[in-house]
């Protein structure tokens, strides 16, 4: 098997895509839901960083840019440690 075919010689280095404003614009107002991150479960291992679609996580921080995020909970579904909870959107702005 050569390298090209070889899955476990291209790891995940960067995200899939990353935040901008494209033709869309600001796509964080379809959001129906908000990944909420609770830092004292977050083990760093970057699972969140690495599947974001959207490329919205921050890998240093993990702080999630909201104005892109489309809530689509890929990162709590696959978050290890389940550090990451979806919130209704209405019930975090009521509470905020």
């Amino acid at each position: 098997m050569n390298q090209s075919t070889n899955p476990s010689a291209h790891p995940f280095r960067q995200p899939l895509a990353r935040g901008m404003t494209g033709a869309a614009g600001l796509t964080g107002g379809w959001r129906l839901q908000r990944p909420v991150l609770d830092p004292a479960k977050c083990n760093g291992c970057l699972l969140c960083w690495i599947l974001c679609p959207d490329g919205v996580v921050a890998k240093d921080t993990r702080a999630i840019d909201y104005e892109y995020c489309k809530g689509c909970g890929i990162c709590a579904r696959e978050c290890p440690r389940k550090a990451i909870t979806m919130v209704k959107e209405s019930d975090y702005e009521q509470n905020s």
